[in-house]
């Protein structure tokens, strides 16, 4: 793989982290302490709003999206940095309208939706003028295998019927969220990769009801937030369902590896943000005579972390490549090896530098514990550590298992 960036990816580089840096992470405290504030904060304050624009102005918009039409017309090894950069803040993924699960579903939509999907949903997405959810994770079964889903979708007549209960569905509580894509069991006795079916599903339609916004570890993320979602008896068009009926794990797994290199290079820039603020707390801070960054190992604990974090940038940029180059099919492994690494290297370096901040480090007065909670979401987010790690082991034991035959 060649390590150069290429002009393009070069210039929005530089263009996205100025950006990040003078624009947006000046004003993100006070963003965060408004919502704090709010006796409804699921709302979009003027500050996003104003921010969008300047991006969107400035060209630094629908970035994610390899499509030169709708998009930047980016590889993901073009992407990848950028969304390293956005990953400083919380709030810059939204504002470059590079945000999850809106990226993944416009995604979907592109490769997947028909005309009609694209018009009504895609057209306004890419605007940034809708926002939407990805329903499918369950509260009854273990989702870690999506094959027990247990939501339906039922195919009758002309219409398609939703019924279930999904969780942790992101993005349901923003105000502007008008559709989510519901994934639901179609068809019991096929083959079980071809039961499920993805479906468009209006936030207004009779029978959607969201039940509570959930916290995690005691924060809501708003505007976003993750909602418990319950579908009654929810009647929609047959097109309403994406590519056709049984198709959903075909689309499931088109969606999934771009968004894991996104999630993981976000969590990278994350991780050089919080190393940054662990050398500023260090070198400013003075114990028993000496600066923190002087004391015990922390010197040894900055070096491990900065080892760490281009460590798991190699493997993600690896990963990228591997998925520009040959497919899913020839990324497999690295794109779960990416997802059981990067959320734990982030997890130590922010550790780190809540330790080497005390107890402000917990508090809200620095972005740290929202950090921390984020990067240990992401370790269950797209499936737990266990399964991308028996994804690794299958891929190897099948590798050993040939040369073994091949020796024989």
């Amino acid at each position: 793989m060649d390590f150069a960036h290429s002009a393009r990816a070069a210039e929005l580089i530089e263009a996205v982290g100025t950006f990040v840096r003078e624009e947006i992470e000046p004003v993100e405290p006070e963003i965060h302490r408004t919502y704090a504030e709010l006796a409804d904060p699921w709302v979009v304050l003027p500050q996003i709003t104003e921010l969008k624009a300047r991006a969107r102005e400035r060209g630094l918009w629908n970035l994610f999206l390899p499509d030169p039409e709708h998009g930047a017309g980016l590889s993901n090894v073009e992407y990848a940095p950028l969304a390293e950069q956005m990953g400083r803040s919380f709030v810059a993924p939204e504002i470059f309208n590079c945000n999850a699960p809106d990226t993944g579903n416009m995604e979907v939509l592109h490769l997947y939706g028909s005309e009609r999907q694209k018009q009504r949903w895609l057209t306004p997405l890419l605007a940034g003028e809708i926002r939407s959810a990805f329903c499918m994770t369950e509260p009854e079964v273990a989702s870690s295998d999506a094959t027990n889903m247990a939501a339906t979708a039922t195919v009758k007549d002309d219409q398609i019927v939703l019924d279930g209960r999904k969780w942790f569905s992101t993005g349901v509580g923003h105000p502007n969220c008008r559709v989510a894509i519901f994934m639901g069991l179609t068809d019991p006795g096929a083959d079980r990769h071809a039961r499920h079916s993805m479906v468009l599903v209006p936030m207004d339609t009779p029978g959607v009801r969201i039940e509570r916004m959930l916290p995690v570890f005691g924060r809501h993320d708003h505007p976003f937030g993750h909602g418990e979602v319950s579908f009654t008896d929810v009647r929609l068009p047959l097109d309403a369902v994406i590519a056709g009926p049984g198709r959903g794990f075909e689309i499931a797994q088109g969606r999934l590896g771009p968004g894991r290199i996104h999630h993981c290079m976000r969590l990278i820039g994350l991780a050089e943000k919080s190393l940054e603020l662990a050398i500023e707390r260090g070198t400013d801070r003075s114990a028993f005579g000496k600066p923190l960054v002087n004391l015990g190992g922390n010197r040894e604990r900055i070096a491990k972390a900065r080892i760490a974090i281009d460590q798991a940038r190699l493997l993600v940029l690896n990963t990228a490549w591997k998925l520009d180059t040959f497919g899913l099919a020839g990324a497999l492994s690295e794109v779960a090896q990416i997802k059981a690494v990067v959320p734990a290297m982030a997890l130590e370096v922010i550790d780190m530098a809540i330790q080497l901040h005390g107890g402000a480090g917990m508090t809200d007065d620095f972005p740290l514990a929202a950090a921390f909670s984020g990067a240990r979401a992401l370790r269950l987010a797209d499936g737990p550590d266990e399964v991308h790690l028996g994804v690794v082991a299958r891929i190897e034991l099948k590798k050993h298992a040939a040369r073994d035959g091949a020796a024989r």
